[in-house]
């Protein structure tokens, strides 16, 4: 799971609630001085919350843009029923929909989701059209099912699921794997270790939040990522602006599979090698920076492009 590096809000946001048609949801806001260069929507992935973009918050707004980060139905202070078929893809992807439009942006709508959350975007991309959104960012998601390492690991998870709450199975993954760590480690090509543990107070947050979530959305998340399809040829025919953001070591996603995604669709490719499956959380600034020259690239003041061509280029910076 993510691990925000830390948990307070910086002055130029908030918490808030937006409602939809489909119900509300819980949102961290974040607003520039200035008139906004546009809106980013941050949707989180699996085990995730809007926590996992709190470290971009403020960097973002900086760079001139309004940042709304969203828990997802079922996750953390976002309710969702107890039934499986609410946390399908389509479904999650009309949530999508939904906040966009309730969010009244006079300017353009920048798309991003991170690890499921990216699987989730591209579903309400090719569901519902790319007329709301003037960007889409896949931040840590792949172009189908997870690798078979991290596979085997969804899948013990959901098989607890079906025998155990939710307190049980925190208190294995924990005698399994420590404590959460801040520092991803390692250099490309390397496996990513635990290192640095959170801090007590993240730690708490990320009890507090995997009890807080919908179990039958951990299950049906789960199950996702073991079986999506590819559709990135789908996606490439919509002709989107897209850039394919990363770390240099990623468990869920080999880093090679996702530099042919963005080569398939023609989209923007960044990585910052030593981040892992987090670089929002463990490289922010950096994160942020690659965000907001892809937005500035793709806003209503960029240079007529046709979409294919915003983009396309391999960055990876030191």
């Amino acid at each position: 799971m993510s691990s925000p590096p830390f948990l307070q809000l910086p002055d130029v946001a908030r918490a808030e609630q937006v409602r939809t048609t489909r119900g509300t949801f819980a949102v961290h806001q974040a607003t520039p001085s200035g008139r906004p260069r546009g809106t980013a929507l941050l949707v989180p992935g699996f085990t995730g919350s809007k926590e996992d973009f709190i470290a971009v918050l403020e960097p973002l707004a900086d760079a001139g843009y309004r940042v709304v980060a969203m828990d997802q139905r079922g996750q953390y202070e976002t309710p969702g029923p107890r039934d499986p078929a609410a946390y399908g893809r389509a479904e999650l992807a009309r949530d999508v929909v939904a906040v966009t439009d309730a969010l009244d942006s006079p300017g353009p709508v920048h798309l991003l989701g991170h690890s499921f959350g990216g699987l989730v975007v591209r579903t309400a991309v090719l569901h519902h059209g790319p007329a709301r959104w003037a960007s889409l960012t896949l931040l840590s998601s792949g172009p189908a099912a997870i690798d078979e390492t991290e596979a085997a690991r969804v899948r013990l998870l959901v098989g607890a699921l079906a025998s155990f709450d939710l307190e049980t199975i925190w208190q294995a993954k924990r005698e399994l794997e420590g404590p959460a760590r801040t520092d991803p480690g390692g250099r490309p090509g390397e496996t990513v270790p635990f290192a640095a543990p959170t801090s007590p107070a993240v730690e708490e947050f990320l009890h507090r939040r995997w009890l807080a979530t919908v179990p039958e959305h951990l299950a049906a998340v789960g199950e996702q990522l073991l079986t999506e399809p590819d559709r990135v040829a789908e996606l490439a025919a919509v002709g989107m602006p897209t850039l394919v953001l990363s770390g240099g070591v990623d468990h869920a996603w080999p880093v090679p599979w996702m530099d042919e995604m963005a080569r398939r669709l023609r989209a923007r490719r960044v990585v910052i090698p030593e981040a892992g499956h987090s670089p929002n959380a463990e490289f922010p600034e950096r994160t942020a920076a690659a965000l907001a020259a892809f937005w500035d690239a793709t806003g209503p003041d960029a240079p007529h492009l046709a979409p294919g061509q915003r983009g396309g280029s391999v960055s990876r910076p030191a």
